[in-house]
């Protein structure tokens, strides 16, 4: 491969400017182009950015001088165009969730392990200086052995798009749970050393949305269409290695004296640490007494340009990313189980190969 990693971004909404910008910026990357269902999206970005508007998302995967994609488009497009991609020899930046089903997250990873190429799960809270600053503490032993962990998001009043994609399982694959829950909950994993699940207890409700009530700024509503997607959701997991991890989401909730903020609460044997927003506290027993610090975030790039740097270098190196196609799968098959165990009530329990 060249040194120049030649990069097409597939979605021209919020999350593919996102994605233009950081890699635009990138000394080590070209930005081949932007395509989108809806061309003049395309080409309004490709105007911004001084780049090349294909004409939808296919013409673009079938330029075989692109290296690379990084697919920012609704929910139920995750796993065609990332297969296709793969399929024609091109490396991944997928936005999460995986996508909106385990069967069809099965089927990215399936091909991945088969194509041999690079699909990263673009999970930027793994990147950011805060997290980063856990991890260190957790890699060095300071926890000890973590045996529990509370992570969530709470929204009071944020249900986005109401009618459009965003509320509709078959465009989607769910709301909350599978929106920002699965950004905890892959947090969470990689925090803790990324243990498997064996079963799985979750509910989920929809109080708000099907009454047109809590709704966010966020999307666009579509009046026209419809709300059958949770909005919030709450789950215990057990893990393999005898651990718990508690989750629970919203995106209307009369959560009452709950941050709104991300947080996890990570316990362990020798000590604990609770990252709230972009805070962090590190709590442990000295001489009998309990002993609270301020947790330092790693300072240094932006989350989002430490994520992208990272996925170029694994494309050029063909090295394994920090949140590889597996991470994306093993999320997944949680949230599976939480809609499941939701649907029928009881414990789903989970075998790994």
């Amino acid at each position: 491969m060249a040194n120049t990693v030649r990069i097409g971004v597939i979605g021209a909404g919020m999350i593919g400017n996102v994605h233009l910008n950081v890699f635009g910026k990138l000394e080590d990357v070209e930005i081949a182009g932007v395509a989108d269902a809806w061309l003049p999206a395309a080409e309004r970005r490709a105007q911004e950015h001084g780049v090349k508007a294909y004409e939808s998302p296919q013409a673009l995967l079938d330029d075989s001088s692109i290296d690379a994609v990084v697919i920012g488009v609704p929910n139920r497009f995750h796993a065609p165009l990332a297969i296709e991609a793969m399929e024609l020899g091109k490396h991944v930046l997928l936005e999460k969730p995986m996508a909106i089903s385990e069967e069809a997250a099965r089927s990215i990873l399936d091909t991945q392990r088969r194509t041999g190429r690079v699909l990263m799960m673009a999970h930027q809270m793994r990147w950011t200086g805060i997290a980063r600053a856990a991890k260190a503490r957790i890699d060095a032993g300071d926890l000890g052995r973590i045996y529990n962990a509370k992570t969530g998001w709470f929204r009071k009043k944020g249900i986005p798009g109401w009618g459009s994609w965003f509320t509709r399982m078959d465009e989607a694959g769910g709301g909350p749970l599978i929106d920002i829950g699965v950004h905890m909950l892959d947090l969470t994993l990689h925090l803790m050393g990324k243990p498997k699940p064996v079963s799985v207890f979750g509910t989920t409700y929809a109080e708000f949305g099907p009454r047109r009530e809590g709704l966010g700024n966020w999307g666009t509503p579509d009046w026209n269409g419809y709300y059958d997607v949770e909005d919030l959701a709450t789950a215990l997991i057990k893990l393999d290695n005898g651990a718990t991890l508690s989750l629970e989401v919203s995106w209307a909730a009369h959560s009452a004296g709950l941050t709104e903020e991300p947080f996890v609460h990570l316990m362990g044997t020798e000590a604990g640490i609770a990252l709230i927003g972009n805070r962090g506290t590190f709590v442990t027993h000295r001489n009998g007494e309990v002993v609270e610090e301020e947790l330092q975030p790693i300072d240094g790039e932006s989350d989002r340009h430490l994520l992208s740097r990272h996925f170029v270098e694994c494309v050029r190196e063909g090295k394994e990313p920090l949140s590889p196609a597996l991470s994306g799968y093993v999320n997944n098959r949680i949230l599976s189980a939480i809609y499941e165990s939701s649907r029928t009530g009881g414990e789903v329990k989970l075998s790994w190969e």
